[in-house]
């Protein structure tokens, strides 16, 4: 990783929206090892998420709160004098956006609307990112890994909300180029993976839930492949792309995933069940009628030759690791925040030897 010699000389903060979701709460814990100062604003945390577990309430200046409460959320950026923003904060999953369609449009697409706008009315802001998803673009199942210039289109509430985020974005950027505001870039990734994500739906989450019962594990959509990333791979990409865009870097977009072909479910769940100590019986269905693609990848390329990002972990290495945190938590009475740091530890240390 490049020392971000950009993002830790700023006067302010960089606030992380989403901080006690799964993935803000491990950039959390990266601000706090690299020494970049940050603030959190978010609703509160889910009991047993990562953030739960790790008993981070409180480790940064914080507000719980909704980014849909525009004035309380100018506030905070006006009270801490924020420099830079991480817009994280979402509803993440698929099947629950089915349910709760309305809540899932408000919350990723006004949402992020109005992150943007506080932002663009304050002079102190430089840089913002937006979070989005790999499922932005259309998706015909071709099996080409997608690049940032591709066509987006959703398939379903979560990924629609999350293309109208897109370009609320891209609003937001034009403005910024006409009447003076910050830089204004979103990052692609998905299918992000590793220790301490307790989220329904989702394929680790459900396998580590399920080896613990004595009943077979069902898993759907064996053949469906995805770009599988450890979650430190996109945070470290994001933090990159934020000191590009201190640095008035122009490119608009990056995408974040793995430098080889997307693995299949099955694939996933079989290195799984060789990492955990017992076995369990696996079996394995179709899609329950929902939309969800049957490939996915993304091209890194750009981020690789504009940001000098790679993966530092390999898909079957991201779930290796992920199984071994929650073997070394659940097994081995390992603290929860000592296996994060242990990750993180390896991560910097990986970079700063490229």
């Amino acid at each position: 990783m490049s020392p971000l010699t950009r993002t830790k000389s700023l006067n302010g903060p960089v606030l992380v929206t989403g901080h006690t979701g799964f993935k803000g709460t491990w950039l959390g814990l990266m601000f706090e090892v690299l020494n970049i100062p940050y603030v959190g604003y978010s609703l509160e945390p889910e009991k047993d998420s990562l953030f739960d577990r790790l008993d981070r309430t409180g480790k940064a200046p914080e507000t719980f709160a909704d980014v849909l409460d525009l004035d309380k959320f100018k506030g905070f950026l006006h009270q801490h004098k924020v420099e830079a923003i991480i817009h994280m904060a979402a509803q993440p999953l698929v099947l629950r956006s089915y349910q709760i369609p309305l809540e899932t449009f408000a919350v990723n697409a006004l949402g992020t609307a109005h992150v943007l706008s506080a932002a663009s009315e304050y002079q102190d802001i430089k840089a913002v990112l937006a979070v989005t998803t790999d499922k932005v673009y259309r998706n015909l199942n071709d099996g080409r890994d997608f690049i940032e210039s591709d066509p987006l289109q959703g398939h379903d509430p979560y990924s629609s909300s999350k293309v109208a985020a897109e370009s609320a974005v891209d609003v937001w950027r034009k403005i910024a180029q006409q009447t003076g505001g910050p830089q204004i870039v979103s990052v692609r990734a998905g299918n992000v993976i590793g220790g301490g994500d307790w989220s329904d739906n989702r394929l680790i989450p459900d396998l580590v839930k399920g080896f613990s019962k004595p009943k077979p594990i069902e898993i759907r959509s064996p053949e469906s492949t995805r770009p599988w990333q450890h979650v430190l791979d996109p945070l470290t990409g994001y933090l990159l792309a934020l000191e590009n865009a201190l640095a008035g870097g122009s490119v608009g977009s990056f995408n974040f995933g793995p430098m080889s072909r997307s693995l299949s479910v099955k694939s996933v769940t079989e290195i799984a069940r060789k990492i955990w100590p017992e076995q369990t019986d696996v079996t394995y269905s179709e899609n329950n009628g929902n939309s969800e693609a049957k490939t996915l990848g993304l091209d890194p390329a750009q981020a690789f030759n504009l940001l000098n990002w790679k993966p530092c972990w390999s898909q079957e290495e991201s779930v290796v690791s992920s199984i071994e945190w929650w073997v070394k938590v659940l097994k081995k009475n390992t603290s929860p925040l000592e296996a994060c740091l242990s990750d993180i530890n390896r991560v910097i240390i990986k970079s700063r030897e490229r």
